[in-house]
């Protein structure tokens, strides 16, 4: 009996790079040796692929996650018909397509069968239907596996860790999302991400300012006066070790973020153009907050090279090491916090020092 941590991946949107940068993934066996991968999405889709990008990595196809082997690519089948293939091309037969797998991945891990949830890229608009209703995957799996809980984007690499805190949004709704509360929110989680999934005891964290130059003294906005500097300010007391505004451009340039163990940016671009510019191939998107771990590569369908075999795995291959990693850490982390020690005193009532143990005290 295996105790390989159980990897449900998603295929994505048929017409992309998913299953490319899958196969190229797992033709490396050692990737088989720490990790039991387990793919959701359609034989016949996948033998297609493979052929188009001459791929040598085989699969073995199961009916139940259950069934799942190690030391083998398992495959389950979970599109209702035939999917026709079209590379390059955004489809709603693709988008229905990659909401079955994404459907079925996420019912088999609420049912404790799989471990861990990494995502291909999805087109988010074909996907889009009276069952998928969000603006993306990270919304989708809130709402499905939260819990209750808030969900937080951060994008990774082996230099820098970004946070998001708003996320899907136009810009010109940013300034009107963003409050105290949402900030501190977001660093809560933040904050508590990096002990719990990362191992990390008191996290250093960076806060970006909103606008230019953080807004010059109230010259360029107001929002770092009334909003962002409040919500630091108030985290700070409760011990939680973040620090800015800074101005992004600055923060970047100079290379500052090496100080931090993580970074709070305001919005999708002023985190994600600085992380991809320092690593496009190797970033990760990771959703924290919730009580799934879920990786996805930090890129999109890159409908342009799809079927040509041209694309990188490495983004994948580092989704799927972030999300071992990370459930690594959460276990480690309950199995150490489940037996605390009692606390210690001395007893000063004769001339010992010797401890007692007081159940009745805290």
């Amino acid at each position: 009996m295996s105790n390989r941590i159980k990897v449900a991946i998603t295929q994505g949107d048929v017409n992309g790079i998913g299953y490319e940068i899958i196969l190229k993934t797992f033709a490396d066996p050692t990737m088989l040796e720490f990790c039991t991968p387990i793919v959701y999405g359609s034989p016949k889709v996948a033998t297609y692929h493979r052929k188009a990008v001459e791929s040598q990595t085989n699969f073995t196809v199961i009916d139940n996650a259950r069934d799942a082997q190690p030391d083998r690519l398992n495959l389950i089948n979970c599109n209702s018909e035939e999917v026709k293939v079209d590379f390059g091309q955004p489809t709603q037969e693709s988008g229905n397509a990659a909401f079955q797998a994404l459907d079925r991945a996420v019912r088999d891990y609420r049912e404790g069968l799989t471990d861990v949830i990494v995502t291909a890229p999805i087109n988010k608009k074909t996907i889009h239907s009276d069952s998928f209703s969000f603006p993306g995957h990270t919304e989708y799996i809130e709402h499905e596996l939260g819990e209750g809980s808030h969900a937080l984007m951060i994008l990774m690499n082996s230099s820098l860790k970004v946070a998001l805190a708003t996320v899907h949004e136009p810009i010109a709704r940013v300034s009107q999302l963003l409050s105290k509360e949402l900030i501190m929110d977001k660093l809560t989680i933040l904050n508590d991400s990096l002990k719990q999934d990362f191992g990390i005891e008191i996290p250093r964290i960076a806060v970006l300012a909103l606008n230019p130059h953080a807004s010059d003294n109230g010259l360029i906005g107001t929002e770092e006066e009334t909003v962002i500097v409040p919500a630091i300010e108030e985290m700070a007391a409760r011990k939680v070790h973040c620090f800015g505004p800074f101005a992004a451009d600055g923060f970047f340039g100079s290379g500052d973020f090496r100080k931090f163990d993580a970074v709070l940016a305001m919005y999708h671009d002023q985190g994600l153009i600085p992380l991809k510019t320092i690593d496009m191939e190797g970033g990760v998107n990771y959703t924290a907050g919730l009580p799934v771990v879920r990786t996805s590569p930090d890129h999109g369908t890159a409908y342009d090279i799809a079927g040509k075999g041209a694309a990188s795995e490495e983004s994948m291959r580092q989704a799927i090491y972030a999300a071992v990693d990370i459930v690594r850490h959460r276990r480690h982390e309950k199995a150490i916090s489940a037996n605390p020690l009692k606390k210690q005193y001395f007893d000063r009532r004769d001339d010992s020092d010797r401890i007692r143990l007081d159940k009745d005290r805290d």
